[in-house]
């Protein structure tokens, strides 16, 4: 099984900053596609950044010149740095990693558990 485990969640006032890591582990063999998603209390999960193997990278709107994802294909991690929070990116953030198992080379799609990030003052 591929498994994400997130970290770097937490309180901040507006302004702040926060980066969030998310390292995956179990059958790979390559990841293709990397991404953080995130879901605002009553509101449905939406996509904050995506990057590929290539290094393609692409951005919600709200986030884009304030938040950059990045990611180490060594390591099998992505990191999202989030600079200028505002109240209204409160929510929790899902890690999502896309890529081929080991040995059997079939597909998968994996969600980590979500943390929460809160941006009051």
């Amino acid at each position: 099984q591929v498994q994400l485990v997130e970290s770097g969640g937490g309180l901040v006032q507006p302004g702040g900053s926060l980066r969030l890591s998310c390292a995956a582990s179990g059958s790979i063999s390559r990841i293709a596609a990397m991404g953080w998603y995130r879901q605002a209390p009553e509101k449905q999960r939406e996509l904050v950044a995506t990057i590929t193997s290539d290094g393609s990278t692409n951005y919600a709107d709200s986030v884009k010149d304030r938040f950059t994802i990045s990611s180490d294909n060594a390591k099998n991690t992505v990191d999202l740095q989030m600079n200028s929070l505002k109240p209204e990116d409160t929510a929790v953030y899902y890690c999502n990693v896309a890529g081929l198992r080991r040995y059997s080379y079939t597909p998968f799609n994996s969600w980590g558990q979500g943390t929460q990030v809160t941006v009051s003052s």
